[in-house]
């Protein structure tokens, strides 16, 4: 990879910084798609020790890079992102890895391509954190910030794949009972 051709890539990749997504910090600031990916990583990285057998560098990479064609199309949150917002998103993100010379372009391409099949265990752990990371986020966001639809779907937003491993099953139940106790407290 050449110089400009890196720089290039990474003024793209900067609009993660910008990019909001829906939920909010625990100050009440809108949290950007970086700071998502980032904290999904983190995640990550923490249990490399508490599930055996899995590729646990292959899952950090998917989750820093699995909202890379966000800097292009923006958050468009769940509950309302379609089956043709995701193929458009899908669509940017692989013209976007084009810009890549090989071998990083192949690479990356064939870790999206994992990760869109959810077929191996490191892309459903990879995915279920993804969605436990939003649920946690919305925990600690302030309740005032929440939509009437989610005080339900931060109960369910996820349990499937949590199923996938028993500690993200047992992560996001505990997770679930700290939303119940938020809406319970009001704040």
């Amino acid at each position: 990879m050449t110089d400009r051709e890196f720089i290039d890539f990474l003024h793209i990749a900067e609009h993660l910084k910008d990019n909001t997504r829906h939920s909010v910090t625990s100050k009440g600031r809108p949290e950007s798609v970086a700071e998502h990916s980032w904290r999904a990583s983190l995640m990550a990285l923490l249990l490399e020790d508490e599930i055996e057998g899995a590729d646990f560098n292959k899952i950090i990479r998917m989750c820093i890079l699995h909202d890379l064609g966000e800097a292009i199309t923006g958050d468009i949150p769940s509950f309302l992102k379609t089956e043709a917002d995701s193929a458009h998103e899908d669509d940017v993100l692989f013209q976007l890895l084009d810009t890549l010379p090989e071998p990083q372009s192949g690479k990356i391409k064939a870790l999206f391509e994992e990760m869109l099949a959810l077929e191996t265990r490191e892309a459903k752990i990879y995915k279920a954190l993804d969605k436990l990371e939003a649920v946690v986020q919305h925990n600690e966001a302030p309740l005032s910030s929440w939509l009437l639809l989610e005080y339900e779907l931060n109960q369910t937003y996820g349990a499937k794949e949590a199923e996938a491993e028993p500690k993200l099953k047992s992560l996001r139940a505990l997770a679930v009972l700290d939303t119940r106790e938020k809406i319970e407290r009001g704040k």
